[in-house]
């Protein structure tokens, strides 16, 4: 046994990640890993930490994140390293900073250089990756390859199917990534111009995720109508594709279709017990966050910002467009269940906090017309919080096995150029909410699986090696909570408010958080899928 390590957490319980109940023992750390397990009461360390009545638990792992060019603007990832977060799963949802092509390159490079005033160089997942190691990140990081992105490198952003040569070139190109270390590819089926694919080009391109042992993440398309519809279509990619599955944020939207929850959760678990290799996830909030233009019909997000404006602005096209947008907000509940959360004008920060209905009758305008200035003014940047879902059916979901957590969100600050907007409170109270509210308080679910569902789930379905669990020659990621005071502080109101209740967060064996001081060093790493 070593008799001197670099740090010891002694006098906590241990719950390993695994599932299993917690016990008493302690963690010696040697520099990113954990090389014992037990009784070290005679060792000595550089550091000793003392985690009585306390939790000692395994990093949290966000599976379903939309961190990327956030940590060039701020490393330190607090909204998400606070919550006891050390791993981020991101390119989520079709979206990633990444392939970049053609006039694609300069418009990216102008846009993120305009809001942040720092200058990009990557085009592709090689250069973007070593980027974010030369910058440093304080949390662990791996990511997807945005199908939109993809299609839009490739195949262009109208409603046109791919000719046999540009189906080749994606499957070039994931191929590629997959050998430079994505873990495999994203869908947002409900966001021009992933909404284009159809499933057969789905399935084949997941075929060659497949063929490099990869996931498919999907943000289906439909979470509402026909959400049942729409986990059929995941389904049958997973089948045909023979492609392990996560299912991103999974919920019913709208009051017509809570009843459906029920019956989409029998669906998936007929499926796993019939083999296939299906996890979803969700973050513990009944309301979404997206733009505000997925408000606005398919046909009509075709093409560049400026070919969708361009609609907004022609009066017999919004006619169309109108008739489409009163429905969704009729079918969310009206217009005061769809919040601003973020605009990226000065002149229109004064609707953030703010629900559409609040906004219009302020501005003296109908609903309508005020989201069609709104968005044409923004110039499509407009975010929102949409109330739609139900909180007997939240817990119903997050109690579930199959479910890991997330937060499906970037990471933000409350300070500096991330502390724009009033955003989703996810972003910085997601796993804590899970612990203090949902077992704590609700008890619907014991901590041990609770942890199990935030560490050691997702680790294994993302292929995180030596990852997820507290186990000797695993990373010393590592958190440390105290179980009786661990909750949210953010709210919609006031979205940017940290946790309480985390003490401690180690990240590959480098204390980045403690007893809320966050280190000034970064100790995450970009984590590469193995082939």
């Amino acid at each position: 046994m070593i008799n001197k390590f670099d740090i010891i957490i002694k006098n906590g319980t241990i719950i390993d990640g695994t599932g299993k109940d917690g016990f008493k023992a302690d963690i010696g750390i040697t520099e990113e890993k954990i090389t014992t397990i037990g009784n070290l009461s005679s060792k000595k360390a550089k550091k000793v930490i003392n985690a009585s009545e306390k939790i000692i638990s395994p990093g949290f792992i966000d599976i379903h994140s939309h961190t990327d060019t956030e940590l060039f603007v701020n490393s330190y990832a607090e909204g998400k390293l606070r919550q006891g977060i050390t791993s981020e799963i991101s390119g989520n949802c079709g979206t990633t900073p990444f392939p970049l092509r053609g006039k694609d390159i300069d418009k990216f490079r102008n846009k993120f250089h305009k809001r942040y005033g720092i200058k990009t160089h990557w085009k592709d997942i090689e250069d973007y990756f070593l980027s974010l190691e030369d910058n440093g990140t304080a949390v662990n990081y791996a990511s997807l390859i945005g199908h939109g992105n993809l299609r839009t490198a490739v195949v262009g952003k109208n409603d046109v199917q791919p000719t046999t040569k540009q189906m080749n070139k994606m499957k070039d190109i994931i191929a590629e990534y997959m050998q430079v270390g994505t873990l495999g590819l994203s869908t947002g089926l409900e966001y021009a111009p992933g909404s284009y694919a159809k499933t057969e080009e789905l399935i084949e391109l997941s075929k060659v995720v497949s063929k490099y042992n990869g996931i498919y993440t999907t943000h289906m398309r439909n979470e509402s109508d026909t959400v049942i519809e729409a986990i059929e279509e995941a389904i049958e990619i997973c089948k045909k594709a023979e492609v392990s599955l996560e299912i991103s944020h999974l919920k019913a939207r709208n009051k017509n279709n809570w009843h459906k929850v029920d019956i989409f959760l029998d669906l998936i678990q007929k499926e796993i017990d019939n083999g296939l290799p299906i996890l979803a996830d969700r973050y513990p909030y009944n309301a979404y966050s997206t733009g505000l233009s997925a408000f606005l019909p398919l046909w009509s997000r075709q093409g560049s910002d400026d070919d969708i404006i361009d609609r907004l602005k022609n009066d017999k096209l919004f006619k169309k467009i109108a008739n489409y947008t009163k429905d969704k907000f009729k079918d969310i509940g009206g217009t005061h269940r769809v919040v601003i959360s973020y605009c990226s004008k000065d002149g229109n920060k004064k609707y953030e906090g703010k629900s559409i209905k609040e906004n219009a009758i302020l501005a003296n305008k109908d609903p309508i017309d005020f989201t069609r200035e709104l968005l044409i003014n923004d110039k499509l940047n407009t975010e929102i919080v949409g109330f739609a879902m139900d909180e007997n059916n939240l817990k119903k979901i997050l109690s579930t096995p199959f479910i890991n957590l997330c937060t499906d969100a970037s990471a933000r600050a409350p300070y500096g150029k991330l502390s724009a907007g009033k955003p989703h409170p996810r972003g910085f109270g997601s796993f804590p909410r899970m612990l203090g509210k949902y077992v704590r308080e609700e008890k619907i679910i014991d901590l041990s699986d609770a942890i199990r569902k935030m560490t050691s789930q997702p680790a294994k379905k993302m292929q995180l090696k030596n990852r997820g669990e507290l186990k000797e020659k695993y990373f010393a990621d590592i958190v440390i909570f105290d179980p009786k005071t661990v909750i949210d502080k953010a709210t919609y109101t006031k979205p940017r408010k940290y946790p309480e209740g985390i003490n401690y967060v180690i990240v590959n064996g480098g204390i980045a958080l403690e007893n809320g001081i966050r280190s000034n060093k970064t100790f995450g790493k970009i984590l590469r899928h193995k082939v």
